[in-house]
């Protein structure tokens, strides 16, 4: 099981970045949750296993059609045991 916590900045709001990662994070078995920051970037929190969660940060990458990614900082986290994705209002 891998957790990781996940910050990607640039063109990521407005564009259906928390929602797109919702389906390819449920597509590849992979729970946590996504949110908007104030700052205009979006942070998130992926946890399984490690193909799952290298996918899903592979998707991350590069995002949906119109957004513009320019950074992904990625920090190893302890493994909560979530269940499910889900969209959370922005921090």
């Amino acid at each position: 099981m891998r957790s990781v916590h996940v910050i990607v900045d640039g063109r990521v709001q407005g564009v259906g970045y928390r929602y797109s990662l919702h389906g390819v994070a449920d597509r590849a078995h992979v729970s946590g949750w996504v949110r908007n920051r104030t700052d205009g970037s979006v942070e998130a929190v992926l946890e399984g296993s490690d193909a799952a969660v290298d996918e899903v940060l592979a998707w991350m990458a590069g995002g949906p059609p119109g957004a513009r990614v320019d950074r992904s900082t990625v920090s190893e986290v302890d493994p909560t045991g979530a269940s499910g994705f889900e969209v959370r209002d922005t921090a």
